[in-house]
């Protein structure tokens, strides 16, 4: 029987998946504004006590979450450039002409960047005191990850990416280079500092308004890290590398349900026994740098913990690779003995095997359904809500899936016979909602449904196909989108179902 350790999971709740970048907002895609505040609003006006959204960390390549250059920092393009100017920071920005149905990356991220240089330009010459010492403090007390982070980001903007190509004093990080660093680029590395010093108060403002309505932010690890990133370049020792400090293999997933060659991802892999040796350092700092900004989070791949894919770096795609074992419950139990129960879910979908749920349930972390996976023609199919648990979490789809409207209607009509069958009539005209009330009615203690579900939006309104390397993680909704009814019909729903 599953049964989940930490309190926020052992209540029924429910929840909305959308994030940030996908709120409205004046600068091209969403951000920790106004636009953030009047979302939570929304929730609770449906009697949402869950906002799930994808990582906090900086976007890497294709603009993706899920390949940071940090595993530590905020997003800087999160940061909300409004509060800047009512802090007298920055004047009354004109924006350019922006696409409001997709987030415009390609202005929105060089217009937020000189936007953020003339804040800090302001702020270090007129930062009134109380907002100098707050600025101290935050550097301070996050000095064991910001000051690397500062120098690679400075080094990126001089250098490019990938930073093994970086003159070679950069790439080994001499001591005498660093050094340099630090006192001929101290303005520029202040730019960074302050910048997630912005997003960390900002976030703060945020998470305490989520609190005041009862609400709170289910967030996400990816399990691996980007080889351009502080991460790799600052502890290349806790990394699968060569001699040229290049992957020597690389992650990924054999072929499954989202692409039949599998998915290269190319990140580099953990040397597990380094990290062990050493008590975890590293991913304590990192479990406990997530947890103070959340109040759950989602373990992105966690099947990887148990038994990963690895695929030789010269490989071309992910059929090449081979299981390895992962560093199991040896890691939990560290994280457990440094910081306690546990607020994770598991993301625990793809080829899972008994091995994996048994280091799921050992240590009572709920894992993940996914109607969309049900409709195979089992009446015993896992993801069905007649075979859910208490100690899971239901969902309709999660970023990586069609909309719920996209996938009804690109199934054919075997497969749309079998979704009738289990949902009934509902399913043609609503199929969304039909989905929702199934799994709200669910003995699955929390039910997290896509936003674009609630609204009732086709596949055009996707958020992210796996394997697709460019197109993705644009997606953004508009406020004539959404009416009284979404928040109200969703909102009668949960509570009848005891999910207040």
């Amino acid at each position: 029987m599953n049964t989940a350790s930490h309190p926020l999971l052992h209540r029924r709740s429910s929840g909305v998946l959308l994030h940030l970048s996908c709120l409205p907002g004046r600068y091209g895609s969403g951000d920790l504004g106004d636009g953030a505040l009047h979302f939570l609003d929304w929730l609770a006006a449906g009697s949402q006590s869950l906002w799930q959204i994808l990582p906090l960390t900086p976007p890497g390549p294709g603009h993706s979450p899920y390949r940071s250059p940090s595993a530590f920092a905020g997003n800087p393009w999160l940061v909300d450039l409004d509060d800047l100017v009512s802090r007298g920071w920055l004047p009354a920005l004109t924006p350019p002409s922006f696409d409001a149905s997709r987030c415009d990356f390609e202005q929105a991220e060089p217009f937020r960047r000189a936007a953020l240089g003339q804040a800090w330009s302001h702020f270090r010459r007129h930062g009134l005191p109380q907002d100098r010492e707050s600025f101290r403090h935050f550097s301070q007390t996050q000095e064991t990850w910001l000051t690397d982070y500062a120098r690679f980001m400075v080094l990126t903007e001089s250098f490019g990416a990938p930073w093994t190509q970086w003159p070679a004093e950069w790439a080994r990080r001499t001591p005498s280079a660093l050094d340099r660093l630090d006192a001929e680029a101290a303005e520029a590395l202040g730019f960074w500092r302050f910048v997630q010093w912005r997003f960390h108060e900002q976030w703060n403002r945020l998470r305490a308004a989520a609190h005041a309505r009862h609400i709170r932010f289910v967030g996400d690890m990816p399990l691996f890290v980007d080889h351009h990133s502080v991460d790799v370049w600052a502890q290349p020792e806790l990394f699968r590398l060569d001699q040229a400090h290049e992957p020597e293999v690389v992650a990924g997933v054999p072929p499954d349900y989202f692409c039949a060659t599998g998915q290269r991802w190319g990140n580099p892999l953990y040397r597990w026994d380094v990290m062990a040796s050493d008590g975890w350092t590293w991913w304590i700092r990192r479990v406990t740098r997530l947890l103070s900004l959340l109040d759950l989070a989602r373990i992105d791949h966690f099947r990887g913990l148990e038994a990963y894919w690895e695929i030789p770096a010269a490989a071309p795609s992910a059929v090449q690779g081979s299981w390895q074992v992962g560093p199991g419950s040896a890691l939990f139990q560290a994280l457990e003995q440094a910081l306690g129960p546990l607020p994770f879910i598991a993301e625990d979908l793809g080829v899972i095997t008994e091995a994996v749920t048994r280091l799921r349930q050992a240590h009572g972390l709920p894992g993940m359904r996914v109607m969309q996976f049900g409709f195979d023609g089992s009446p015993a199919n896992i993801h069905l809500p007649h075979n859910l648990e208490p100690g899971l979490v239901a969902c309709s789809g999660t970023h990586d899936n069609d909309t719920t409207l996209g996938w009804w209607q690109s199934l054919g009509p075997d497969s749309r016979d079998r979704v009738r069958d289990y949902l009934g009539a509902q399913a043609d005209s609503e199929i969304h909602w039909a989905m929702m009330q199934a799994l709200s009615q669910s003995v699955a203690r929390t039910f997290i449904v896509p936003f674009q579900d609630v609204l009732g939006l086709d596949g055009h309104h996707r958020m992210n196909r796996p394997g697709q390397a460019s197109g993705c993680w644009r997606w953004r909704f508009d406020w004539p989108m959404v009416d009284a009814s979404h928040a109200s019909r969703l909102g009668a729903m949960v509570r009848a179902h005891g999910r207040t």
